[in-house]
């Protein structure tokens, strides 16, 4: 099995770069590219969905030749929502970069009748989620219940210092709907002030599987199974993007059963 832990492979230009292939399961990819103004990342999504996420700055951005203008306005993901790019199956994207651009490429097997769109910050409110030391802050960019996607499921989750998120921890790796479903799951991790660090503990019920990593700012963690809870440490804020795809779009989680108990008012 692939590490979990995948540091960033350079400073600036294509930082992460996660394939099923590498990642040894069969449906998320991610990336992100770090541009200077001016720079140009593009790419055909082929077979693939793809959902760019403008992390932080600015850029002009365009699918098959349509052209949607300069987008973002959050210089930093801790600050505001993000805008977002929805391209289909089959089409060719591009952004140039107008300030300096943090770009994700989330992507996952896409299906057809689908079109390119703008996902504009609002399009889903940000949500408090937790009490207490378990509050985080979410928002997504691409759920279950918008339709205008095959496969992908993408969200990012800001979690202040010395709180826990994706926690009382949960899994979803059986395809057994409407119990369970089976996604794959990429978090790409930032830090705020960026020299901290988190902790990130991916384990199942048999312990087969059982990591515990210290992520530090860039670092994306691989949850191919089990559950995958995150700490964010005294004096470091944590945000995390999500990228998540299995065989249904459906996101539907089981908890650990030992720390069901946590769930009054969590």
């Amino acid at each position: 099995m692939p590490k979990l832990l995948v540091k960033p492979k350079a400073k600036s230009g294509l930082m992460q770069d996660v394939t099923p292939e590498s990642a040894g399961w069969t449906y998320v990819g991610f990336a992100l590219n770090r541009l200077k103004p001016g720079e140009t990342a593009d790419g055909e999504a082929g077979d693939k969905e793809i959902c760019l996420v403008l992390v932080s700055g600015k850029a002009k951005v365009s699918v098959d030749g349509d052209d949607f203008g300069e987008l973002g306005e959050r210089m930093t993901p801790f600050e505001g929502q993000p805008y977002a790019v929805y391209v289909p199956k089959g089409s060719r994207w591009q952004a140039t970069a107008t300030t300096d651009l943090d770009l994700a490429i989330c992507s996952a097997p896409g299906g057809e009748g689908f079109k390119a769109k703008v996902i504009r910050p609002g399009t889903h409110p940000q949500m408090t989620r937790g009490k207490g030391t378990n509050t985080r802050y979410v928002t997504n960019i691409m759920p279950e219940d918008d339709s205008s996607a095959q496969s992908l499921l993408v969200v990012e989750v800001i979690t202040p210092g010395g709180h826990t998120s994706s926690y009382p921890p949960h899994k979803h790796d059986q395809d057994d709907l409407p119990a369970e479903s089976y996604l794959e799951e990429t978090y790409y991790h930032r830090l705020n002030p960026p020299q901290g660090f988190a902790m990130q503990r991916v384990y199942t019920d048999d312990r087969l599987l059982d990591e515990t990593m210290a992520v530090e700012d860039g670092d994306v963690t691989l949850v191919p199974r089990g559950y995958h809870p995150v700490a964010a440490v005294h004096g470091y804020d944590v945000y995390y993007l999500n990228v998540m795809a299995g065989p249904k779009r459906v996101w539907k989680f089981h908890n650990a059963r030992e720390h069901e108990w946590l769930f009054t008012g969590v």
